[in-house]
């Protein structure tokens, strides 16, 4: 199939090209910029939109309305038409290894029976983080000593289809699992998540690929070790290292991470480490009767009125990223697309380059889907 947008103006990491023609077949990008010949190609009239490649979301456990575990392909589809091109279904700590592996497998089957194409993977929240943290963490079953026996058939069942594994550097014994998920899986990525670990512990898990900031600012510890000063924790330690990527929940009002620390966060990080994602959650607590809260309409709550995750699809962050922190078309698509695809060591997706896969996204000035694109094919 050969297919070309025009009228387009064309989002590359550094700049746009206005006025632009996108040539695609076979599923990939064939070539693009200006004065392109379309002869022979389908027409897709992109009126003025702006073009991007399709969002990468490498955190979230639903569409806020269904969870991946319940029904994978519904959940899959509802992304792939807000523009998420390419996702790994977030799994949670807050089930038994039996279920756990079921959960993986259903997943798994999902992605491999078509039916969920975009879905590339797992990102594992699950199981050895500080069971102090998190919403649901009152039912942690992996909140006791960590064993071989116990997290070796988890393990065994995602290697090579979870991407990223959370884990709190704290926990002792931890490094044994680090290890065991590393030999099964040399390209696995480990991110410090639900934790309140000092930097030196952060520090020792490096060498075997954690460079990843989980949902940074939430469900993160401070270290008090002295009254008159506030100590380096898993923030400032992400913060500090320039390997380490950073995932940022960027609602509209600000609740999971303030404006203000969402714009000092860009500027210390800066555009190549940060990773927007929408963790998406489902829960049906009502929104607390607090000012503070007002609008919060795409956060979830739980029934104890704690945060627990958001209702937002990846293009809700994006715009929400623009108008918090001023970011440009350009940025987003990094922090969405571009950064996400190299967190992970993918170099055929996250930017518009000839030979790269065919996903991308038709989106207005503030970040509206008008069109999506999957191996080329138009399916919105």
């Amino acid at each position: 199939m050969k297919l070309a947008i025009v009228n387009t103006t064309i989002i590359l990491p550094e700049y746009m090209i206005p006025g632009g023609t996108i040539l695609m077949e076979d599923g990939k990008i064939l070539d693009f910029g200006k004065k392109l010949s379309t002869e022979g190609f389908e027409i897709v009239d992109a009126e003025g939109a702006y073009t991007g490649p399709g969002l990468f979301d490498i955190h979230t456990h639903a569409d806020g309305d269904t969870f991946f575990t319940e029904d994978p392909a519904k959940t899959a589809k509802t992304l792939l038409c807000h523009g998420v091109t390419d996702v790994l279904a977030a799994l949670y700590f807050n089930v038994d290894g039996e279920t756990l592996i079921g959960q993986i497998n259903s997943i798994k089957a999902a992605a491999e029976s078509g039916n969920a194409p975009n879905i590339r993977g797992l990102y594992m929240e699950a199981p050895y983080m500080n069971p102090k943290f998190g919403c649901n963490r009152e039912n942690n079953p992996w909140r006791h000593a960590i064993k071989r026996e116990d997290y070796m058939p988890v393990l065994e069942a995602a290697a090579g289809f979870a991407k990223v594994w959370v884990v709190a550097p704290e926990r002792p014994d931890i490094e044994m699992f680090v290890r065991d998920a590393k030999t099964l899986d040399p390209k696995a990525v480990f991110s410090v998540g639900h934790s309140e670990a000092e930097p030196e512990q952060i520090e020792a898990l490096m060498p075997y690929g954690l460079k990843l900031a989980t949902h940074h600012t939430n469900a993160t510890g401070r270290l008090e070790k002295y009254p008159e000063c506030r100590s380096a924790c898993v923030d400032e330690t992400a913060l500090y290292h320039h390997d380490i990527y950073t995932e940022l929940i960027c609602d509209k009002v600000g609740i999971h991470v303030a404006p203000y620390m969402l714009r000092l966060i860009k500027k210390i990080k800066g555009d190549d480490r940060l990773i927007l994602i929408a963790d998406a959650f489902v829960e049906h607590g009502p929104i607390p009767a607090d000012d503070l809260y007002e609008g919060a309409d795409d956060i979830n709550f739980d029934f104890m009125g704690e945060i627990a995750g958001s209702k937002m699809i990846l293009d809700g962050p994006c715009r929400n990223m623009m108008v918090h922190t001023g970011a440009s078309l350009c940025q987003v698509f990094k922090y969405a697309s571009t950064n996400p695809a190299r967190l992970l060591g993918y170099t055929d997706r996250g930017c518009i380059a000839k030979g790269n896969v065919a996903n991308l996204v038709l989106v207005d000035a503030e970040f509206h889907i008008k069109h999506v694109l999957l191996d080329g094919a138009l399916v919105k």
